[in-house]
């Protein structure tokens, strides 16, 4: 998989893409990025470590529609009919998600297929990222808060998240062969192919500004900041982020920081 770096005098930051959710056997733990992650002082990844527990609690804080609404009361008779055949193709009953925002339900819809083939959060990147920086002892810190990330999909507008649960609908059938070549453009070091995988089925500009152009333009500035203080930090973050248009790369050279690519 690609690796990039950005450094100065007295600062070393690598950029590692990452897939949140992969099957067994995938070995990508090697040469330069196992090299550049064991010499790193810290981990960054877009969140801190959250315990279970806190997570679903935030989640379903900001998740939960209010009392006496449903999720499919707010679809018009078309709309309810896609979803619920959608649920019905999971095999999920057609009334598990009532009492959540569209938003969440999107995230729930896009989980649920890659988990059935076999993807799980367990052999995902940070999740062994996690495990060997635990081992060494160092830090983790994130970008961005649990409460922040979750509050970007929150703060869209109604009309914008259903625009994203129903773009992931139409998106169902082609998930399990979608992320096979989206693992295998990862696996290659391909960023340009990743990327427009992950984002291309974005059409809602608020959707796209929202997830992926002011995160990127956030962690750009993060990073800049980082280089004023001495050290190497190993950033792993969702592969999307780093290729492609208004990908992070693209903010730092906007600044005036080079960029190099060492895998």
């Amino acid at each position: 998989p690609a690796l990039w770096q950005v450094s100065d005098a007295d600062t070393t930051i690598y950029l590692f893409g990452t897939i949140h959710l992969l099957p067994k056997g995938i070995e990508w733990y090697d040469g330069k990025i196992a090299q550049a992650f064991e010499q790193s002082q810290e981990l960054v990844t877009e969140i801190p470590d959250v315990p279970q527990q806190q997570t679903m609690s935030v989640t379903m804080q900001l998740g939960a529609l209010p009392p006496g609404q449903t999720l499919r009361s707010t679809m018009t008779p078309e709309e309810r009919g896609k979803f619920e055949a959608a649920l019905q193709g999971l095999k999920v009953p057609v009334g598990a998600f009532d009492s959540i925002k569209p938003w969440l339900a999107s995230v729930a819809l896009a989980t649920i297929p890659l988990m059935q083939a076999g993807y799980n959060l367990e052999n995902g990147v940070e999740a062994q990222l996690d495990q060997r920086n635990k081992a060494l002892g160092r830090p983790r810190l994130g970008l961005e808060t649990l409460e922040y990330q979750l509050g970007i999909f929150d703060g869209l507008p109604p009309e914008a998240q259903k625009t994203y649960l129903f773009e992931t609908i139409a998106a169902l059938p082609d998930f399990p062969k979608e992320i096979d070549k989206m693992v295998g453009a990862w696996s290659k070091g391909d960023a340009p192919t990743l990327a427009q995988l992950l984002n291309d089925g974005m059409e809602d500009p608020a959707l796209y500004k929202a997830l992926l152009t002011e995160r990127n333009r956030n962690w750009s500035v993060w990073i800049d900041d980082r280089l004023d203080r001495p050290g190497t930090v190993f950033i792993a973050v969702g592969a999307g982020h780093l290729g492609g248009k208004d990908s992070v790369q693209e903010f730092l050279g906007k600044a005036g920081i080079k960029v190099e690519r060492v895998q």
